[in-house]
């Protein structure tokens, strides 16, 4: 590329974004965002001095969008929290988010309508969810620029922004990227007047093209945090890039985390009431699912990974270091991150793909009928001024587990099976409300939100055992309840305790090992009769249930009964 197309990025973050842009070839001239960590990012791997700057002050002033360098591309990722599902279950309040979004494209409308413009392009990134909180197009009035469309003789009705045509998602996979990341892509190429998608570069099956990159692929060919410290060179797995381990600052230390995390996330992977099971730990044959910009081990998002070390319990699994997730994301192992440990999780987790990035560059390039360079434009050498070292190349001494807050609330389900999971827990679940420390049993039926809920009074369990007593094995664990495992039991105060301290007491077990201790016994016994078919006696609201969720409603409600009435 002779004269090298400019670039600004707005929502730059740790710059994401820009980076494919860059390997492109083009020429990076700015980055806005409002938080400091990620202008000093940006800064650091792109050699500018942006500042901090709110994309809201862009909302009303035009004099403040007019002194924005004009650039060849537009880009810009706002900010997805408030979109995202994760958040507050998808509950969260939009109108920030869409204030954001409508903000950018003011700001993409100004310079794509001005007088003179040399805007060639535009892109935006977010997550799907965002599409069903925006327009499908924009006029000038709706993006209040009534004034300014009156001025340049433009209709305020006029579209400025149409993103009904312009608008894809798209899975990072599919572009090379580690990670099985879907994001909806809107813009267009402006002389042609509309977004054109790149081919994929690879696919799940390798029909025709390379297979999805995996995790594997980092753990085969990239140190491991607990190797020894030593001048050894290390490859860049997707980029031509050699350097020193001692080059690497956010690698080598221990990310092992508490059993009392881990097991949290393994059961909403693998338990959730009404989301699909996940693999737990990660499987490593496939893309990593998407880096969340939470540095979390007890959630159902979070990425787990089985240790390397030999240990059991605390320190049994991992999470991935900062720098397995920056390769997950597409950045190259010299690009660095400014802050702390969780503030470099934070700029990774909410950064743009770089190979995304980088395909939509060259669907730029091509559009122009530009020549690309015959080699990605990469750092080789990194830039380690300023930067924390994170390595340490100790094991982790895990000696403070974490405990929950005061009244916290706790939900667990042996199994789940049948459409349907029998639950424990210390509140209302269809209220949401925690009006006594009674521990509840109720059944909660079918996926996705607003499944029934069936709740069941204490003492219920009694009239379960003449039922279960007829299938085989039935009686034996009726005995195994009743003669060992109750006695594991405690009070509701009791049991209230130890879930907030995470761990158990003497003979009595916190109550989600006691959950988990069901599931061991119905596993354990083997039955015959996969259904239990309701005919005389109306248990459950289905007619047709798994005979193993008959014997977890029988222990769940023992246990309830049992701590209630201590």
């Amino acid at each position: 590329m002779d004269k090298k197309l400019t670039v600004i990025d707005f929502f730059c973050g740790a710059g994401g974004f820009s980076e494919g842009f860059r390997q492109m070839g083009f020429d990076i001239k700015y980055g806005y965002d409002h938080w400091k960590p990620a202008t000093d990012t940006f800064n650091h791997n792109f050699n500018l001095d942006c500042s901090v700057k709110n994309i809201l002050d862009f909302e009303k002033s035009i004099e403040e969008i007019d002194n924005i360098p004009n650039t060849d591309i537009i880009i810009g990722s706002p900010p997805c929290v408030s979109f995202s599902s994760s958040n507050k279950s998808g509950n969260a309040d939009k109108s920030l988010g869409v204030k954001l979004t409508e903000c950018f494209l003011r700001i993409v409308a100004v310079k794509k309508h001005q007088p003179n413009s040399i805007l060639k392009a535009w892109f935006m990134e977010n997550v799907v969810n965002s599409k069903r909180y925006l327009q499908t197009s924009y006029t000038f009035k709706d993006l209040n620029l009534t004034e300014w469309a009156n001025k340049h003789r433009i209709g305020p009705n006029t579209v400025a922004i149409d993103l009904f045509e312009n608008t894809a998602v798209i899975n990072s996979a599919d572009y090379g990227s580690i990670q099985s990341r879907k994001r909806v892509i809107s813009g267009e190429i402006v002389k042609k007047k509309k977004l054109i998608v790149p081919k994929p570069t690879h696919c799940k099956k390798g029909d025709g093209l390379p297979k999805y990159k995996s995790i594997k692929q980092i753990k085969n060919h990239f140190p491991t945090p607990f190797d020894k410290k030593s001048q050894n060179v290390v490859k860049d797995i997707q980029y031509p890039i050699e350097i020193e381990q001692s080059q690497i600052t956010d690698h080598f230390y221990d990310t092992g985390v508490y059993e009392a995390e881990w097991r949290f996330s393994k059961h909403w992977k693998i338990n959730h009431p009404f989301m699909g099971k996940m693999a737990f730990p990660e499987n490593e044959n496939n893309p990593s699912r998407t880096i969340t910009a939470t540095r979390i081990a007890n959630s159902r998002e979070s990425i787990i990974y089985k240790s390397e070390i030999n240990r059991k319990g605390d320190g049994e699994f991992r999470l991935p270091t900062v720098r397995e997730a920056a390769i997950i994301m597409g950045f190259p192992i010299t690009y660095q991150f400014m802050g702390s440990e969780n503030t470099k999780w934070r700029l990774v987790g909410n950064a743009v793909c770089a190979s995304v990035s980088r395909a939509f560059a060259e669907t730029v390039l091509d559009s122009l009928n530009i020549k690309k360079g015959q080699e990605l434009v990469v750092e080789k050498s990194p830039n380690l001024k300023g930067v924390i070292n994170l390595n340490n190349y100790k094991i982790k001494t895990l000696d403070n587990p974490p405990i929950k807050n005061k009244n916290a609330r706790c939900r667990w389900q042996p199994i789940k099976e049948g459409n349907l999971t029998v639950t424990l827990s210390n509140y209302n679940i269809e209220k949401s409300t925690k009006e006594d420390r009674k521990w509840r049993t109720s059944i909660q039926y079918g996926t996705g939100k607003g499944f029934p809920i069936q709740h069941v009074e204490d003492g219920y369990f009694t009239k379960l055992e003449s039922i279960i007593s007829k299938f085989k094995g039935g009686n034996k664990f009726l005995e195994t309840i009743n003669n060992g495992f109750s006695e594991k039991i405690a009070s509701a105060q009791k049991l209230q305790e130890m879930f907030e301290l995470q761990k158990s007491d003497g003979k009595f077990l916190e109550p989600t090992r006691l959950v988990d201790e069901v599931a061991n016994i119905i596993n354990s016994i083997q039955v015959n009769e996969p259904e239990y078919i309701q005919l005389d006696t109306t248990v459950f609201l289905k007619k047709r249930v798994p005979t193993r969720q008959l014997y977890a409603l029988y222990a769940i409600n023992k246990i309830s009964t049992s701590a209630n009435i201590k």
